[in-house]
C-alpha cells in the first residue's frame, strides 16, 4: 500500500479517488486529485499556507466538506494547492494546504471545478489503507 491519487470516468463530470495508508493520506490525495482536475500538482509551488479546519457527522461528509472548502479557497484566494498536511481526529480535520496563486500561463488550468458531490462518495478501508473518493462536478 502506498499513497497515489487518480481519477476515474463518470459521465459529465470527473471522480476523484486519493488512496492512503492512513485515512488522513487518502484525504491528501484526493485533495491532490481535485487539484489535478484542474493542473499538474507538481506544477504548483507551496509558497503559502492556508489553515483549513471542518468537522462533519461521518467520514464521507467531513471528506465532501473538506474537498469543497480547497474549491472555496482556491476561488476566493485565487490559488491552487499542491501540498497538503492533513490531520484527523474523529470527525474533526484540521489541514494545511499549501500553493501559490493561479497563474493561467503558468498552470494552464483545464477546468474550473464546481464543487464535491455525493455521488460515489466513499470513505472506507481497503487493502491495508484507506480509500476516500467522490465526484466533483466541473
Amino acid at each position: 500500500m502506498y499513497n497515489h491519487w487518480e481519477h476515474f470516468e463518470h459521465g459529465a463530470d470527473i471522480g476523484v479517488r486519493g488512496i492512503g495508508v492512513t485515512k488522513a493520506g487518502a484525504f491528501e490525495q484526493a485533495a491532490l486529485a481535485l487539484t489535478a482536475v484542474i493542473t499538474d500538482p507538481q506544477q504548483v509551488a507551496a509558497v503559502e499556507a492556508v489553515h483549513i479546519t471542518c468537522e462533519a457527522p461521518d467520514d464521507e461528509l467531513l471528506l465532501a466538506d473538506w474537498l469543497n472548502t480547497l474549491v472555496y479557497e482556491m476561488a476566493v484566494r485565487r490559488m491552487l494547492f499542491g501540498r497538503f498536511h492533513v490531520d484527523l481526529n474523529g470527525t474533526h480535520l484540521d489541514a494545511q494546504a499549501m500553493g501559490e496563486p493561479t497563474s493561467v500561463q503558468r498552470h494552464q488550468p483545464a477546468v474550473e471545478v464546481k464543487g464535491a458531490t455525493y455521488t460515489a462518495l466513499r470513505v472506507a478501508p481497503i487493502d491495508g489503507g484507506w480509500l476516500a473518493q467522490t465526484v466533483v462536478d466541473v
